[in-house]
């Protein structure tokens, strides 16, 4: 089963509940900063858990305390509701680290 691929317009338009996602380059990418390197690996293996549940793995990118996480569907070659889907899941799981 095909999912729908979401418009540059409708991504603009769910990002409204997405704030600190941006659209770059044919995704949705956030930036995350923690207080040090552990608690970076400890989001990062997280997020691993949730995306593979999900069978939707996302590309995560780190150096030291900073986390780029960047989702589209590979798949279908743009962005859908399993990337969503995964934002809100992964922005759940940052509100339980202390902000830096």
């Amino acid at each position: 089963m095909t999912m729908p691929v979401y418009s540059s317009q409708a991504i603009m338009e769910k990002l409204n509940d997405f704030p600190q996602w941006k659209l770059i380059s044919e995704a949705i990418e956030r930036d995350f900063v923690f207080k040090n390197f552990s608690e970076a690996l400890a989001f990062i293996v997280q997020i691993g858990i949730a995306a593979e549940k999900m069978n939707h793995h996302p590309e995560i990118f780190n150096v030291y305390n900073k986390v780029k996480i960047r989702l589209n569907t590979h798949s279908v070659q743009g962005i859908t509701d399993l990337d969503f889907d995964l934002a809100k899941k992964i922005d759940a799981a940052f509100v339980k680290f202390q902000p830096v």
